[in-house]
C-alpha cells in the first residue's frame, strides 16, 4: 500500500512538474517574439530619425531577452545612435558587444563608409581581433 502511494506521489509530481516544463516552453517563444517585435520597432525610428524613442524601443528590446543574432543587430543600431549624437565611448562599447554576441559581424556597405562610425567599428573590430 505504501509502495502504491509513494508511486501514485511520484505520478502526480511528474504530470505538475511537466506541466509547468510546457509552461516555460510555451512563455519562452513568446519572449523572444515580443523582443524581436520591439526591435524592429526600434529600427524603424531609427530609420525615421527618431533616435531616443529608437534607443528606448532597442534596449528594452535587449532587456526582454534577445536572440544572439539579434542582440548583435541591437548593439549595433545603439553603436550608430550613440556614434551620431557624439557619443564615442558609448559608439564604442555598443560595438564591442555587438561583436561579442556575433564576432562574424560586419556593416553594410553603405554603414561600413559612414565618417563617423564606420572608422570606430573598424578600430574596435581590429583591437578585438589582435587579442
Amino acid at each position: 500500500m505504501l509502495s502504491m502511494r509513494r508511486h501514485a506521489w511520484a505520478l502526480a509530481t511528474g504530470i505538475v512538474l511537466a506541466g509547468c516544463q510546457t509552461k516555460v516552453v510555451q512563455e519562452f517563444p513568446l519572449t523572444h517574439l515580443q523582443a524581436e517585435m520591439k526591435l524592429d520597432s526600434g529600427i524603424r525610428e531609427y530609420d525615421d530619425g527618431n533616435y531616443k524613442i529608437a534607443s528606448r524601443n532597442i534596449q528594452s528590446a535587449l532587456d526582454e531577452g534577445l536572440t544572439t543574432p539579434s542582440q548583435a543587430r541591437a548593439h549595433k543600431y545603439l553603436a550608430f545612435i550613440d556614434c551620431i549624437s557624439g557619443q564615442q565611448t558609448q559608439c564604442r562599447e555598443q560595438f564591442h558587444k555587438a561583436l561579442e554576441a556575433n564576432p562574424k559581424l560586419e556593416l553594410k556597405p553603405e554603414e561600413v563608409g559612414h565618417p563617423i562610425w564606420g572608422p570606430v567599428f573598424r578600430s574596435v573590430k581590429a583591437g578585438m581581433s589582435a587579442k
